[in-house]
């Protein structure tokens, strides 16, 4: 099976082997139940992924899928060429003769990624052919493509199960197609059967027999080992891993970038050429446009993943960090939050307080930490923008007070209507009336205030950017709603939280949570 503490031991002693990165969210990503990007979507995304985050290809979309798919294509395609990158974007195409060649083409594309079958399953039942028969007409397909310029790589489809039931058809395969100008051979997990010992094992055999062939891996995360076997086939002479943003894929998706990234890294001393400050953009813009939302306790990426619940780490961070590794918050353009609840404790407490700028004796810090207990209790989740208000709530002194306050409002729906808001609000002892229409009630309310702040006061006001509802289990009617509203306010983003039994009243309170910070910044600038 090979030596493994071989490889591990060149690690150890410096040596980094250089790991292709190729993101596949564009084509493989985007089989994931429910998402489709649109073209310009595509571009966005696309130019991030080689431009900031910088992998090393991206494959962009499988060929004759639609002129919706050909108009995001050849948009990427062009852009890619002007910044010199285009042998950096690839398509999957099928030996179909001279279609998928000419569709890329007619793209502007240079790199096919033929699909071929990788097990004598699904070249005898599938495609109704022999080896041979097979083998010839990926010949002539590379041929054809050779001849328009285009770059070929291989996709052994169903590998995994190829090298378990019939290796010699896969080893057939790679001797024959070995001998053409194909550039790299792309063994897939299409099902996501594999565990680390087998693609070591599988993956050892083909190094052995065909040492200078490029080979990638593609995994999948049917049984959540996409990561897992990902490592475990660049410690056996993979060249190159397929990953997506935020492991989208078919059924249990792909093997996420972000994790991939850090433990090749930090576990394998590989070297890739991401950039991983951008790895948290890269996750919100695709989290954004695919509608999929990320896991809280998503590994480097999630909302949660750097923040510290318990009272006693965020002691132990106070005390030398000691409850801190290699997976530093500032690494990926984010920074190591502690929370408030009913865990926090005075050390998680006090961290928010210094950060904030408010000095507390013990005895109010005892008195604030009774208070965000007893919130936490009923399932409130606290902020560190709440904080000073909950100070002014405990203390009843020396903490901002309400500079924006809502006097009255009333909000309609009628069906075959637009929502109607009529708003009475008080800013800074002043006070001043508005209404709109709105494609929701919260949106009639707040078309109704942007008027104000844009009309009365000559003022800019903070885009939404994102808005979540949250609703205890159990089904109730008259459960307590918590919206949590995303706000960015120049190149600041930050969330307020409203918890109400109306959703729509959540979400106000939680809109004159975010205008009362606001304010109160805009007052201490003064």
């Amino acid at each position: 099976m090979g030596k493994p503490e071989q490889v591990m031991d060149s690690s150890k002693r410096g040596i980094q082997p250089y790991i292709e990165i190729m993101d596949c969210t564009l084509r493989d990503g985007e089989q994931t139940s429910g998402v489709s990007f649109l073209p310009h979507e595509k571009l966005m995304i696309a130019r991030m992924l080689l431009r900031d985050v910088n992998v090393d290809r991206i494959e962009v979309a499988s060929a004759r899928v639609s002129d919706g798919e050909k108009d995001a294509v050849s948009m990427i395609c062009r852009y890619a060429r002007q910044i010199d990158m285009l042998e950096k974007v690839e398509v999957l195409g099928f030996v179909d003769g001279t279609q998928s060649i000419d569709w890329i083409e007619e793209c502007g594309g240079k790199v096919i990624n033929l699909l071929a079958k990788g097990s004598l399953k699904h070249c005898s039942q599938q495609l109704g052919k022999t080896v041979d028969e097979h083998i010839d007409d990926i010949k002539q397909s590379i041929e054809y493509a050779t001849s328009k310029g285009i770059i070929v790589n291989i996709y052994l489809e169903d590998w995994s199960n190829g090298m378990k039931d019939s290796p010699e058809y896969v080893y057939k395969m790679v001797d024959e197609l070995s001998k053409t100008k194909i550039r790299r051979f792309m063994l897939p997990d299409t099902l996501g059967i594999m565990n680390p010992l087998q693609v070591i094992e599988f993956f050892r055999k083909m190094r052995k027999r065909y040492p200078d062939v490029h080979f990638d891996f593609h995994a999948h995360n049917d049984y959540d080992l996409a990561v897992s076997n990902s490592l475990a086939a660049v410690l056996s002479g993979a060249k190159g891993l397929h990953v997506t943003v935020n492991g989208l894929g078919e059924r249990c998706g792909n093997a996420p970038l972000s994790s991939v990234q850090v433990i090749l890294k930090d576990q394998f001393n590989a070297k890739t050429s991401i950039d991983e400050s951008k790895l948290n953009d890269i996750s919100r813009l695709v989290e954004g446009y695919s509608g999929i939302a990320v896991a809280p306790n998503q590994p480097i990426i999630g909302d949660n993943v750097f923040t510290q619940v318990a009272g006693v780490h965020a002691d132990g961070d106070n005390k030398n960090n000691l409850y801190c590794n290699d997976l530093v918050p500032e690494r990926f353009g984010r920074k190591r939050e502690y929370a408030l609840g009913k865990n926090s404790g005075k050390a998680n407490i006090a961290r928010n307080l210094q950060e904030l700028g408010l000095e507390l004796t013990p005895e109010q810090t005892k008195k604030v930490t009774q208070r965000i207990t007893e919130l936490g209790d009923r399932k409130e989740i606290v902020t560190q923008d709440d904080l000073p208000f909950i100070v002014s709530d405990v203390l009843k002194h020396g903490a901002p007070e309400d500079k924006v306050k809502l006097v009255s409002y009333m909000v309609s729906s009628a069906y075959g209507l637009k929502p109607l808001a009529s708003i009475k609000v008080e800013i800074n002892g002043k006070q001043y009336e508005s209404d709109s229409t709105g494609d929701g009630q919260y949106d009639a309310f707040v078309k109704a205030l942007r008027k104000i702040y844009r009309d009365y006061l000559n003022r800019s006001f903070p885009i939404l950017a994102n808005y979540a509802v949250s609703i205890p289990p159990g089904g109730r009617t008259d459960a307590l709603v918590q919206t949590v509203i995303t706000w960015q306010n120049g190149e600041k983003l930050f969330r307020t939280r409203g918890l109400d039994a109306d959703q729509t009243e959540a979400a106000i309170k939680a809109t004159f949570k975010m205008l009362n910070i606001i304010e109160n910044k805009e007052e201490t600038l003064k």
